[in-house]
């Protein structure tokens, strides 16, 4: 049974309009300005995750049936491009993404775990194929960004980790795990192999990494997505090792930029790294720490007379006050750690639900 904290972020998923009639999903509701962002792919990869995550806790068919509608979006986006490529946006398809792409594929298996539709399987193999193959570079690691139709990769920015090869493309890289788990072709296994050994030579740079302190709090979101990618082998000496020190990094950052500002994803993160660096036997629990983060992460969750925005999640906050953005990644991550955090001692889910 859900608590009333998690069934009300289901709802807001649910009633809200962040998905759109033809299952994609928006980036984020403005509140002040009362509209959706335009939809995006990667945000319908995340929410897909959540709708499923919400299901496997409920059972209830409605997350399926909408966790379902966004998977269709998403192969509707991929075959209609006529490019074989994911696009960031599909009104115009200007870009595609690297890591989007890997955080599209787990959706698609997540719904087709949940639904049995082999259509979804076949079309995050595709994607999984192509990801390997148009992004690569010749330096060895993976383009972050490129253009579309051409696919050529767009300039790389030091200063914009979306724009900038590194430690955090672990976790879209997951999604060849996942594949290699799924499928047993052994094309998949490589690619994440190799984006793991990059990530752990190289991932002591990524913090704070940015002279501007708020920028660091967006770089600890970047950096989280590191910790979750060490999950298929967190039992590996090095990858533990890594995971205990980029939880320290975390906290310490987090706690000492929060006064200034705070993101509720990163939060959320930091709580779910705890709990499943502790079920894998990797880092023991701070049951203290993971509390606090838990009582903190609470806050950020909307009441409103306004279905477009109760139950979900604030994005951040800055000195204090809520930013106007209500936000499905936000809720997704929080909704999925404070109910793991309720469920300590007892499960977590398989890696694989990690939205």
């Amino acid at each position: 049974m859900l608590t009333p904290q998690i069934h009300h972020a289901g709802k807001w998923f649910v009633h809200s309009g962040i998905q759109q009639p033809d299952g994609g999903v928006a980036r984020y509701y403005r509140a002040d300005l009362q509209r959706n962002h335009a939809v995006s792919t990667e945000i319908s990869g995340y929410a897909i995750s959540t709708l499923v995550y919400l299901h496997s806790l409920t059972g209830e068919e409605r997350y399926l049936e909408r966790a379902t509608a966004g998977a269709c979006f998403l192969s509707r986006a991929f075959r209609d491009t006529g490019m074989l490529a994911m696009p960031f946006e599909t009104d115009p398809a200007r870009f595609t993404y690297f890591f989007d792409c890997g955080i599209i594929v787990r959706g698609l298996l997540a719904a087709w775990r949940a639904s049995g539709t082999e259509q979804f399987l076949d079309m995050a193999v595709g994607l999984g194929e192509r990801m390997a193959v148009d992004f690569a570079s010749p330096s060895g690691d993976f383009h972050p960004v490129l253009s579309l139709p051409d696919k050529l990769p767009a300039e790389r920015d030091a200063q914009r980790w979306s724009q900038s090869a590194g430690c955090y493309q672990l976790k879209a890289a997951m999604g060849w795990w996942d594949l290699w788990e799924a499928t047993g072709d052994a094309q998949f296994r490589e690619p994440f192999d190799r984006v793991l050994a990059d990530s752990l030579r190289s991932y002591g740079e990524f913090l704070p990494g940015h002279p501007d302190r708020l920028k660091v709090t967006d770089r600890l979101h970047a950096f989280c997505y590191f910790l979750e990618g060490l999950l298929p082998r967190a039992a590996d000496r090095r990858c533990a090792a890594a995971l205990c020190d980029g939880l320290q990094r975390v906290s310490h950052h987090m706690r000492a930029i929060a006064p200034e500002f705070e993101r509720s994803d990163v939060c959320a993160q930091l709580l779910r790294m705890r709990l499943y660096a502790d079920a894998t036997g990797a880092v023991p629990l701070d049951r203290d720490a993971a509390a606090f983060e838990a009582s903190r992460l609470a806050e950020f969750q909307a009441t409103s007379e306004d279905p477009r925005i109760d139950g979900g999640f604030y994005f951040g906050r800055r000195e204090g006050a809520f930013l106007p953005y209500v936000n499905p990644v936000s809720t997704g991550f929080s909704l999925q750690a404070l109910a793991m955090w309720e469920a300590a001692g007892s499960t977590v889910p398989l890696r694989h639900l990690l939205v």
